[in-house]
């Protein structure tokens, strides 16, 4: 059988306009939630205002009183990855998200990994190709929420819960989204992004879940410091091992190019603004021919960097950050072209977060917060209930992170729904076949044989809605597919299946025997469904039936099998055509398969109680 689908590109305007849709009424959801809390806000401070005038006093209320301002490493952290989650969100917003990223990012970074990092990874691209419109929006989502969580928590238990939300996200991230960074694939490289950009999101998101305690001495930056120099001496090592290709260039134009100098050439071709894709472009040209040159400088510049953060010296240290500043910098703008061209960029990759965690460890260790004492206050005027003890600002950030809270929820609520359900959303159907035609037509009458021999006709099957389709018995490509697909469509519609016939009529005049109709049945497991007819009869009766229901058949030179139309009728119990599924039913991977089952076994539910 030939099949008549196809492969859907990442920017097919059916999934795009889905996916604009369901961000838009998600947007919408967000709105109203704002304009609760804005109403909230204003009845907490008109009551506030009408107890105050009650007792004759209009003082606020004083904000909590803290020992010593937020330590200015823990404040880099908050507010740069605040900012990079919002950008993330962002970019996840892009219309080739739901189709793409799965195929272009997600399975690509598992490639190299060892088979069981691809199978955990092989779920979550599962839950997304099953749910791409579902699963692309819930991102968006979750990661501008999380952004929006970082700056406006207020300090203390929120905050710190903030840290907590964006270091659990960012550990999804880390091992569903970049297959654990490719720590434990071939050809990792402290250039390319190693060991994952959402792995710095977490140590961050740990760091400003650390209880204040933590941030007054110098001990947790020398910590930080420490790990990070280690760090970097193992990138360090890792680069100069020799075999991976990054001492090599390109020694002339027909050469195979080297690792690093093959990364670079490929940045290049990206889409983005010409001025910077002549920059990636040049130093492709240097590397190609000076590669052992320049792998040596990354080899000392990254187990520098790490020996200026492991000696602890302020002054070494000072030093390493700095060059580690410029080498970032440097790797960001010319190897990893600023990680989110293209139009699939998920995040700016790796240097811009790793830069932020070490600049926040020097910040930890040399910037220590000053305590100041605290006002006295008398007892008498001491608070005593909630709303008195409530800061107009620490109300007004502790209702934008309850906001913030909730623009994660709409995200993250659809999305475990959807993990739950192994069935595919009816938009990959859509997009690949187009929408059921809904007619309402008398069905073209037929008499025929079933797969155990006896006489089978439209009339039969009356009082029953009616799924019909046409199949080769021998075909072993598309129409073993569309068995499995009308099985799973029986499944999905559980106890109401019992009012509901499978009809399958025999498309290839060469084999018509019952023999071959019970054979085909015994393969594809359709032998015990009691409601599955594999109808079949002499040539001119089915040369009837393909005539009247628009079925075209050839035979081609090659072999046994049929080239044919795919097509599925879903009839009433009256015997009135309702839906005309005109397009390939098969598909090619598991997601349309099921996505096919859901659409046709909704049709079938909603024209059984018409």
């Amino acid at each position: 059988m030939t099949g008549m689908g196809h492969a859907l590109q990442n920017n097919d305007p059916t999934v795009v306009a889905a996916f604009r849709s369901a961000l838009d009424r998600q947007f919408l959801v967000i709105v109203i939630l704002l304009v609760i809390l804005v109403l909230a806000w204003n009845i907490v401070r008109t009551i506030t205002y009408r107890r105050a005038a009650a007792v004759g006093s209009f003082e606020t209320p004083a904000p909590r009183a803290w020992p010593y301002p937020e330590p200015t490493a823990r404040r880099v952290l908050r507010i740069t990855f605040g900012i990079l989650w919002l950008l993330d969100g962002l970019l996840q917003a892009q219309s080739a998200m739901p189709l793409g990223l799965p195929g272009t990012v997600i399975t690509p970074a598992a490639g190299s990994s060892p088979g069981w990092v691809q199978h955990l990874v092989n779920v979550g691209t599962t839950v997304w190709s099953n749910h791409p419109v579902t699963s692309a929006a819930a991102t968006v989502w979750i990661q501008v929420g999380v952004g929006v969580l970082l700056l406006v928590s207020p300090r203390g238990y929120w905050s710190r819960a903030a840290g907590g939300v964006s270091a659990g996200w960012g550990l999804v991230v880390w091992i569903f989204g970049e297959a654990f960074g490719g720590i434990f694939g071939h050809g990792s490289s402290w250039l390319f992004g190693s060991p994952g950009a959402a792995l710095f999101y977490v140590v961050a998101g740990v760091l400003v879940s650390l209880p204040d305690r933590a941030w007054e001495g110098p001990r947790l930056g020398r910590r930080l410091l420490g790990v990070t120099g280690v760090f970097f001496i193992v990138m360090g090592i890792l680069q100069a091992w020799p075999g991976r290709g990054f001492w090599s260039g390109q020694a002339h134009a027909s050469a195979a190019p080297g690792t690093l100098t093959s990364m670079v050439q490929s940045m290049s071709q990206v889409s983005q603004p010409s001025l910077l894709s002549s920059w990636v472009r040049w130093f492709a040209s240097v590397d190609a021919a000076h590669g052992w040159a320049v792998n040596l400088v990354a080899v000392i510049g990254l187990t520098g960097i790490g020996a200026c953060f492991v000696s602890g010296d302020r002054r070494l240290v000072r030093f390493g950050v700095v060059a580690g500043l410029v080498v970032c910098l440097a790797d960001w703008v010319l190897v990893q072209d600023f990680g989110f061209f293209g139009g699939m960029g998920t995040d700016p990759n790796s240097m811009i977060p790793l830069a932020a965690v070490f600049t926040a460890g020097y910040l930890a260790m040399v910037r220590l917060p000053v305590r100041s004492e605290a006002p006295a206050t008398a007892a008498a005027t001491a608070p005593t209930t909630v709303l008195e003890r409530l800061a107009p600002s620490y109300l007004l950030r502790t209702l934008a992170a309850i906001g913030a809270v909730g623009v994660v929820l709409v995200g993250a609520a659809p999305m475990a729904l959807a993990a739950t359900d192994p069935n595919a959303d009816a938009i990959i159907t859509q997009a690949n076949n187009g929408s059921p035609n809904l007619v309402d037509l008398p069905a073209a009458p037929f008499t025929l044989t079933d797969q155990t021999g006896r006489p089978a006709s439209l009339s039969s099957f009356a009082g029953h809605t009616v799924v019909l389709t046409f199949l080769d018995p021998v075909c072993t490509s598309d129409c073993p597919l569309i068995a499995q697909e009308l099985r799973l469509t029986d499944e999905m519609l559980g106890a109401s299946s019992a009012d509901v016939e499978l009809v399958a009529v025999v498309n290839n005049p060469l084999y018509t025997t019952t023999a071959m109709t019970a054979a085909f049945d015994r393969q594809e497991g359709l032998d015990h469904l009691a409601n599955w007819n594999f109808l079949t009869g002499s040539l001119s009766q089915l040369h009837r039936v393909w005539n009247d229901y628009g079925v075209q058949t050839q035979v081609t030179p090659a072999g046994a099998m049929i080239a044919h139309s795919d097509i599925v009728y879903v009839i009433d119990p009256r015997g009135h055509t309702r839906v005309i599924l005109n397009a390939d039913p098969g598909g090619g991977s598991t997601a349309d398969q099921s996505s096919f089952s859901g659409v046709l076994a909704g049709q079938v539910q909603r024209v059984s109680k018409s």
